[in-house]
């Protein structure tokens, strides 16, 4: 009868790495590639061109590390929520796999990771990540208090460019603050297309969401996002005095937004949401592309 037991300890204290990596979203990086994507944005414009390869590693270790963090912190908070919705209710602290113990041991990890990685930074950089750390945290609450939560997460990604300016110039410029507003429009506006994915389960457990609050008006509240951040980008290629290039690359980039903007006047499903959702990434890639041949044409 000792034998069975035993084995069942072993079994028990066996280090769950697959859950560890559905817990950061390992297999999915859509999240990781749009936080990353602004600071890129970030790089070029301040360094008129490619940036050192210094910054590059540090900002991609960096936002894989902080998006990782940042779905843990949200998985945390969200874990009773998650339960109760189709979607999540697999995840790994939702379903019981692992424990809030593992979760934190993980988060406290990547922390000092991301804390390590800012030694490679000028120290002005440091003085503004305590930041970043605060709105990651924050934004999984923003879901209880305010029907457009999808804000916070767009400050939480734009901070990022506001550290990447600061790590190529040391110091934080109009078109910083410029490319921050531009990021966050453009998280409201994919953040609230990812939302229509859970749009009845929101609405069941009591979740707010900018999906839910802007009803039969969700086209026009994602095209005034997405209108928004193109004029931002308009703005910020006049006053760095980018080519005609750039300014092509916008109206593609435009093209594409209008498409979605009339693909939502009627009901999408989960996949198609999810799939519009993900088609940002080429939206940001296009951008960054722009930007690149903006500053040296």
């Amino acid at each position: 009868m000792s034998a069975p037991a035993a084995s069942s300890s072993a079994t028990s204290s066996v280090t769950p790495w697959s859950a560890l990596a559905r817990l950061i979203r390992l297999p999915n990086q859509t999240g990781t590639y749009l936080l990353l994507l602004p600071t890129l944005w970030a790089l070029v414009l301040a360094a008129r061109g490619i940036p050192p390869l210094k910054l590059l590693v540090v900002f991609i270790g960096g936002a894989f590390v902080m998006r990782s963090a940042g779905v843990i912190m949200n998985d945390l908070a969200d874990q009773a929520f998650d339960r109760q919705v189709t979607r999540t209710k697999s995840r790994p602290l939702a379903s019981g796999e692992l424990s809030r113990r593992q979760a934190y041991l993980l988060l406290s990890l990547l922390l000092v990771v991301a804390a390590g990685l800012l030694l490679a930074l000028p120290p002005f950089v440091a003085w503004l990540s305590p930041i970043a750390v605060v709105l990651a945290a924050l934004y999984p609450f923003m879901k209880r208090w305010i029907h457009i939560p999808q804000a916070m997460l767009g400050i939480a990604f734009g901070w990022g460019a506001i550290m990447a300016w600061a790590a190529v110039r040391e110091h934080i410029e109009l078109s910083a603050w410029l490319l921050f507003s531009a990021t966050a429009v453009w998280a409201i506006a994919y953040d609230t297309i990812y939302a229509v994915q859970d749009l009845e389960d929101d609405r069941r457990v009591g979740v707010k969401s900018a999906a839910l609050y802007l009803g039969s008006s969700l086209h026009r509240g994602v095209g005034l996002a997405l209108s928004t951040m193109l004029v931002l980008f308009t703005i910020t290629g006049w006053l760095n005095q980018l080519q005609w290039p750039f300014y092509c690359t916008l109206v593609g980039v435009g093209l594409f937004f209008m498409n979605q903007v009339r693909l939502l006047q009627q009901p999408v499903s989960p996949t198609d949401a999810f799939a519009m959702f993900r088609s940002h990434i080429w939206a940001g890639v296009a951008l960054l592309f722009g930007l690149l041949v903006g500053v040296s044409a």
